[in-house]
């Protein structure tokens, strides 16, 4: 059983943290959910939906709220992060660490799945993970996952261990972005050979299991924590850092070094 104790209940051990030899790669993926409208006061939800007030025509206006309405999740000052999943891509060992008012802990499988009472233990228990790696590795995450987790920690007031993952942006250490590897640094634009695609695509492409194969996808995480399906979108990350994992190794095998 898992609860909330002191700060070395995140002392995660050292059978998932490091490989015995060679560059320690931490995968990781996040899941984030909007915040209440009610933590804003009407300032700010103006200034929010004020390129919706714009439009001419009510019926535009109001397609236009419902966008930035769904927009609210993917912002670090409109949502939080609810859970993030990390496996070691040598073991494919883990945990994910998600938001829940169930204290039990799963660990039947490679990844343990561990309940946090609020986004502060999250973020706490990643940053403590990650000082442990050599290596990051995402998809996509240079343009979402770590500016966010940076800036609701910060929000917070939770330690940054890492603040070197948005660095040089052709290297692949400390932090191997697969959605710049797979686009080669988008080389040829939205509409070249190497135009960037989804991690969904990627997936069916290469022969890995979807993420999204379940029926789940980011889109659903604000309703599965409305209805307190904690687990769900704790099980759908970790989909995702399984499918991401995947793909890292065969783009190390496969394409690394590539100029």
């Amino acid at each position: 059983m898992a609860g909330f104790g002191p700060p070395s209940f995140f002392a995660f051990v050292d059978w998932w943290l490091l490989p015995a030899w060679g560059m320690a790669s931490l995968v990781f993926d996040i899941e984030t959910s909007a915040l209440p409208r009610e933590q804003f006061d009407e300032a700010q939800l103006e200034y929010l939906f004020r390129p919706a007030e714009r439009l001419e025509h009510e019926a535009e206006r109001e397609a236009k709220r419902e966008e930035i309405g769904r927009m609210f999740n993917l912002w670090p000052f409109t949502a939080q992060c609810v859970c993030i999943c990390m496996i070691n891509a040598d073991s494919g060992r883990g945990k994910v660490l998600y938001i829940s008012d169930d204290y039990e802990a799963d660990s039947d499988g490679p990844v343990e799945f561990v309940a946090c009472m609020d986004e502060a233990e999250v973020l706490t228990g990643f940053w403590e993970a990650a000082k442990k790696y050599d290596q990051m590795v995402t998809f996509n995450g240079r343009g979402f996952d770590v500016p966010f987790i940076y800036l609701r920690s910060a929000l917070l007031d939770i330690p940054i261990s890492r603040k070197d993952l948005l660095g040089y942006r052709f290297a692949t250490s400390p932090h191997c972005d697969l959605a710049d590897q797979l686009t080669f640094y988008s080389v040829g634009g939205r509409d070249g050979a190497a135009r960037r695609f989804n991690l969904d695509f990627y997936c069916k492409v290469f022969g890995i299991d979807s993420p999204k194969a379940e029926g789940v996808t980011g889109m659903d995480v604000n309703d599965l924590m409305a209805d307190e399906r904690y687990h769900e979108i704790a099980k759908y990350c970790v989909r995702d850092v399984v499918a991401t994992t995947r793909l890292f190794q065969i783009w190390k095998a496969r394409l690394a070094g590539t100029k």
